[in-house]
């Protein structure tokens, strides 16, 4: 019988700041001011991975763009 690996399909607010290496203040102000995409389910903010992924790459982009 195989094993079944479930990735999750989203992340918590604190489990991107930890993923990034930022504080959760910091990680909060970056999803409510739109830096990094999220969806409201209830009362609790959700963060699919390709928006971390979008967020990281603006980042480099914009450094590129910094040193060029």
């Amino acid at each position: 019988m195989a094993a079944v690996v479930v990735q999750r399909k989203w992340h918590t607010t604190a489990e991107v700041a930890d993923m990034l290496g930022f504080g959760l203040s910091k990680t909060k102000m970056l999803v409510l001011s739109g830096a990094i995409r999220s969806v409201k389910v209830g009362r609790d903010r959700r963060i699919l991975p390709v928006w971390v992924d979008e967020y990281v790459q603006a980042v480099v982009t914009d450094a590129e763009g910094l040193a060029a």
